[in-house]
């Protein structure tokens, strides 16, 4: 460890510098594709503008009178003798549920 009581000790009449030039890092470097990107996409939807507010779109019928007709053929069930009879039930007992506990006398 050095003295700080001692006064600093003389300088050189020249002084050497050296300088070291470090250009600036890259900031991304990937936004020219990006612009790209958006720039077709700006020019999509002005085309789409384009044609529908240019009546190219879809077009509104000229007459009002439309006739719809909603009456679908219903399916046809087959015949009851074709169709099998159910098997009866077999015979099932009810489930049996415990009674509670009779309740402590005190």
């Amino acid at each position: 460890m050095t003295d700080p009581n001692i006064p600093p000790p003389e300088r050189p009449e020249v002084v050497h510098h050296t300088t070291i030039n470090n250009p600036p890092a890259r900031s991304g470097g990937g936004g020219s594709w990006i612009a790209l990107l958006v720039g077709g996409l700006v020019v999509v939807v002005l085309i789409i503008a384009f044609v529908v507010f240019q009546n190219g779109g879809v077009q509104a019928p000229d007459s009002t009178d439309v006739a719809v007709d909603i009456d679908l053929p219903r399916p046809e069930l087959p015949d009851a003798p074709t169709m099998p009879d159910l098997p009866d039930m077999p015979p099932v007992e009810p489930p049996t549920v415990p009674q509670p506990n009779p309740a402590p006398s005190t």
